[in-house]
């Protein structure tokens, strides 16, 4: 009876499912450990104990990896040390700029290792072994502990060579020698993680297993590059975006005041890549299945917040930061992600622009393609109707208590680029991932990966977690009247309003790139009718009829806008009411006016107005409202708008209109200025300029800076800034890494929306330098005539 395929064992983590990529081979018979294996081997040449990688497994007893030193005997092949990567490794992987000694490679690619040793290489006498294992338990079956035989492919798909002209001559240096220069590569979907190394090497006189050392480990990461990855991209150009920057732009505000501030990423920042294999560690992932991106992706999504796991940010929408740091103030992801990981614990606090910046900052860092993406209008169902239910008394009031249901201003998450062969063809490309806390997804709180194609098509039945996404851009905002016998009924349905503008920043610009198109079908088309209709299906409750005797469509419609609406100024707001029938007509309105926070949460009204408007054939009018910032101010918080809600009838058909209009207030950007010359190592000081729009002092502020290769310091407590007045700061800066860089900076305040800031500096490299260690350059040449020589490997583009 063959073995179970052992992907099939869900090991620690139970709610991983772990998929067969074929039917699994039978195993070879395991070899007899006799007298002459328990010797290591009987000679170096008759061949009797050359059975692949199975014959260079660890005696019973020693755990791979862990090994204690071995006695040196007479005529052992001793190593004197390895040195991990080539000249030119680190570029052809894209990985040059990764801070720290250790290689980073990416799987399906090849990578230099040389066994410096004590005597030349005698190819018909000697036999060496490459060893790696990875988490504390490695284990062949599950691809842990790799065993490469030189010149040969293990079982577990790495595959070790030895380079033409690998053998070295004498030299000067520690490093010279006798040595042995090999390539090594990691199949296409090895498990990522930071791999242990070290070689066993055979002569005539036995066995010896060189001791592993931390300064030989290997850190390995998903290749977007190979063709044979499940992350592979074919749009190669787009991924200096998707993975290589280290910088960003965010979308906030509403759908008519689209804002945007910058977002350091650091994914390349030291200790960084630590913490981010610390997040996996930590949710008690199998190493094995760390090769598999979609659990891997969903791990990172439960990890991100701090529910059910301890996770990495703690989420906070109370409007109370006393006891962390308000979501506003943080400029990226790296003093989270180090914060996290030296502590082991939950940082405080984050919203979702801050859990999809530490996301993006992850999966990054990963290797897997991310991109930061911002919904408008953002739906939360909570009863999975998909719909968006909202209700009103028999008199068009707002029934706030019972409206569980909510649209966000906006709302921020991830889409990470991967095949999918857990769904049928079809749904490959950019999936949906969401680490803000929400809902629970199989009694996590993680969302994704979810297929953006399933959404758009409405397949809400395929998953993982599509009905929630669906509903966040597609879902019909339905109007429910409370009848007399105490009964609701449908008395309007605004179709069109939800999941607006979808932005994410387009690769190879600056520019906001509206992707909504990608996610939904155009608004009012048939495809688009038909995705809703198949997701409604599917939800908790038929679709709902409209109220008896109530129009499908009407002759009264109803608009409404805002002035400028700038924080400290007063607010104008206007609802315009157009009758397009035949006959004259009286409409009632209800107009009502709250603070939301962008949540969609919303308080207690500040203003509620009564009108009543007598509507010609043809003709229409209008009803402002103004509102003072005395009025408004008390109530509004730094991430909160206004909302403004409309209901009205009909007198003379009983017709309802209503309507919902969002107003964020805005304040002006940081101002940044660079004072003297950007030189790596060299301090440097920056400005920051900002002027108060408030009639008021500014208290509380909070100044901080961050940027990828750049020191800065800790954040700065504001004095108060007088109403009206300027503030002028200056602070220190270290570069640590030579090219563009770009500084973000926040300043938080009570009273105030974000403020941001960001500066582009030019960064010369230290006197006497040529630039970042183990970047192109000299070692792009070296790569070059390497593969020459050598035929590249299947599926390893970036070599």
């Amino acid at each position: 009876m063959p073995d179970a395929d052992p992907r099939l064992d869900p090991g620690r983590w139970a709610a991983a499912s772990f998929r067969a990529r074929g039917a699994p081979s039978p195993s070879p018979p395991r070899p007899r450990r006799g007298f002459w294996r328990r010797l290591g081997g009987c000679c170096g040449g008759c061949g009797c104990c050359r059975r692949g990688a199975e014959d260079w497994e660890p005696p019973p007893g020693e755990v791979p990896g862990r090994r204690p030193p071995q006695p040196l005997r007479p005529g052992l092949l001793a190593p004197r040390g390895l040195v991990l990567g080539s000249p030119g490794d680190r570029a052809a992987h894209r990985t040059a700029d990764f801070a720290g000694p250790r290689l980073v490679a990416r799987r399906g690619q090849a990578f230099g290792l040389r066994v410096l040793l004590p005597r030349p290489w005698d190819p018909a006498g000697d036999r060496l072994c490459v060893e790696l294992t990875l988490g504390p338990t490695p284990q062949v079956a599950k691809g842990t502990h790799v065993l490469i035989p030189l010149g040969e492919t293990s079982p577990t798909g790495w595959t070790a060579e030895e380079e033409e002209g690998g053998e070295e001559e004498e030299g000067a240096g520690p490093a010279d020698g006798p040595a042995l220069r090999l390539r090594l590569a990691a199949p296409p979907d090895a498990p990522i993680g930071r791999y242990r190394l070290s070689v066993k090497t055979r002569t005539a006189a036995g066995e010896y297993a060189a001791p592993f050392d931390d300064a030989n480990d290997l850190f390995l990461l998903f290749n977007p590059w190979c063709p044979d990855d499940l992350v592979y991209m074919e749009n190669t150009s787009d991924l200096d975006e998707y993975v290589l920057n280290e910088t960003g732009r965010i979308f906030y505000g509403t759908e008519a005041q689209i804002a945007e501030r910058s977002w350091n990423y650091g994914q390349f920042d030291p200790g960084v890549l630590e913490a981010c294999l610390y997040m996996l560690d930590r949710r008690g992932m199998p190493h094995g299945a760390r090769g598999d991106p979609i659990m891997v992706s969903r791990v990172v999504s439960a990890m991100v917040n701090s529910l059910d796991d301890n996770g990495v940010l703690v989420g906070n929408w109370t409007g109370d930061y006393s006891q962390g740091t308000n979501p506003s103030a943080w400029a990226g992801s790296v003093d989270i992600l180090r914060a996290y990981h030296g502590s082991g614990a939950p940082v405080r606090y984050g919203q979702c622009w801050v859990f999809a910046g530490v996301m993006t900052t992850v999966l990054r860092c990963l290797g897997l393609p991310t991109r930061t993406v911002t919904n408008y209008n953002s739906a939360h169902d909570t009863d999975v109707s998909l719909t968006t239910d909202i209700y009103f008394d028999e008199n068009m009031r707002p029934l706030e208590r019972l409206n569980t249901d909510s649209v966000w201003n906006f709302h921020v998450w991830n889409d990470c680029w991967m095949k999918r062969p857990d769904l049928p063809s079809g749904y490959d490309g950019w999936q949906v991932l969401d680490a803000t806390p929400q809902e629970t997804s199989s009694g996590l709180f993680c969302c994704g990966p979810c297929s953006v194609t399933a959404v758009k098509n409405g397949e809400v039945f395929l998953k993982y977690d599509t009905p929630f996404v669906f509903a966040e851009v597609n879902s019909d905002k339905v109007y429910w009247q409370r009848q007399p016998g105490g009964g609701f009924a449908v008395v309007h349905v605004e179709e069109g309003a939800i999941g607006r503008r979808i932005s994410t920043l387009g690769a190879g610009s600056a520019a906001r790139l509206d992707v909504t198109s990608q996610y939904k079908h155009p608004e009012g088309s048939e495809e688009e009718r038909q995705a809703v209709a198949t997701a409604t299906s599917h939800g908790s409750r038929a679709r709902a009829g409209r109220a008896e005797g109530a129009p499908a469509a009407g002759e009264v419609t109803v608009t409404v806008e805002a002035g400028p609406a700038v924080a400290g100024a007063e607010l104008q707001l206007r609802v315009a009411a157009r009758n397009a029938g035949a006959e004259p007509r009286t409409l009632r309105l209800h107009l009502a006016l709250a603070p939301v926070r962008y949540t969609g949460v919303a308080g207690a009204p500040i203003r509620q107005e009564q009108h009543r408007r007598v509507l010609p054939p043809g003709q229409g009018d209008t009803v402002t409202m103004a509102v003072a910032y005395s009025e408004y101010g008390p109530h509004v918080g730094d991430q909160d708008a206004l909302k403004l809600t409309v209901a009205g009838t009909v007198q003379e058909t009983g017709q309802v209109v209503a309507k919902e209009l969002r107003v964020r207030l805005t304040a002006p950007d940081l101002t940044l200025t660079l004072l003297g010359p950007a030189v790596v190592g060299q301090e440097t000081q920056v400005q920051a300029v900002f002027q108060n729009p408030l009639p008021e002092p500014l208290k509380g502020a909070v100044f901080r800076m961050e940027g990828a290769g750049l020191s800065c310091p800790k954040p700065l407590a504001v004095g108060p800034v007088a109403a009206g007045g300027a503030l002028r700061l200056r602070q220190p800066l270290v570069p640590l890494r030579p090219g563009r860089r770009r500084l973000v900076a926040a300043l938080e305040s009570p009273r105030l929306g974000p403020l941001h800031g960001a500066l582009l500096l030019d960064v010369a490299p230290a006197t006497g330098s040529t630039g970042s260690t183990g970047s192109a350059g000299s070692a792009a040449p070296d790569a070059r005539r390497r593969r020459r020589r050598r035929p590249a490997r299947a599926g390893s583009t970036g070599g």
